[in-house]
């Protein structure tokens, strides 16, 4: 199966989360659990974790995206695109790294234009491009997130609730909860059920996906990198 043209993947697009970071951050993170009922109905198609890090040399961009699947899907496409410029908010070029799997769980991989690869990417040393040019795992991890789910939900009930008794927001629309509101948010945060908070991904495992690529296969814009991920049903 031939990679998508851009135009058409965007059309397809079903889950997608983001980041920013210039290189001398070093890493950034974003996260997204349990979205959307057309998301959350196919699990493979939604986008749980997403990170990206500098290896320590500097030579080398490390991504990481994971879904609530256990697997990932041979109907869906999973692409990192990396933008790159020299100033926040301007790139000036775009990497996109395409990975799909076959029915028996077979990578394929293309880092752009710059390397391609296809094999068993579950291992833990991963695949190697054919150009050495960038490397991939794919394959179960636990969920690196601590999430009290059930804490936050009691907090948001009480935060509704206080809404609902004519709690004051300002021109923003942002709640100006009172101290003791505040405390009770806070206290219900901090726990499970009235005890210690709890895991609720504890023994959670997702489908990773995992590549490091030479930076200069996704810097070519400049140093201030824009990273985001897709899953695309072609």
């Amino acid at each position: 199966m031939q990679r998508l043209r851009l135009e058409n993947r965007r059309r397809a697009m079903r889950a997608a989360a983001g980041l920013v970071f210039t290189l001398a951050t070093g890493a950034a993170h974003a996260s997204d659990h349990l979205d959307t009922p057309t998301v959350i109905a196919d699990p493979a198609a939604d986008i749980a974790d997403l990170f990206a890090w500098m290896s320590p040399d500097g030579q080398r961009l490390n991504l990481a995206m994971t879904v609530v699947a256990h697997q990932f899907s041979d109907r869906l496409q999973y692409v990192f695109h990396v933008g790159s410029g020299s100033r926040f908010g301007e790139t000036t070029a775009t990497t996109e790294i395409v990975c799909h799997f076959d029915a028996a769980n077979t990578a394929e991989c293309w880092a752009g234009d710059a390397d391609h690869a296809r094999g068993d990417a579950s291992k833990a040393a991963g695949l190697e491009g054919r150009n050495r040019r960038f490397r991939v795992f794919a394959g179960l991890r636990d969920d690196p997130f601590f999430n009290n789910v059930k804490g936050t939900r009691e907090a948001l009930n009480v935060a509704a609730a206080a809404l609902q008794g004519g709690a004051a927001v300002d021109a923003a629309g942002c709640p100006q909860f009172d101290e003791a509101t505040s405390q009770a948010i806070f206290d219900r945060w901090r726990h499970t059920a009235g005890g210690p908070a709890k895991n609720f991904l504890v023994g959670w495992q997702s489908a990773s996906l995992v590549v490091s690529v030479d930076l200069d296969v996704v810097d070519t814009g400049g140093r201030l990198l824009a990273v985001w991920g897709a899953i695309y049903k072609p």
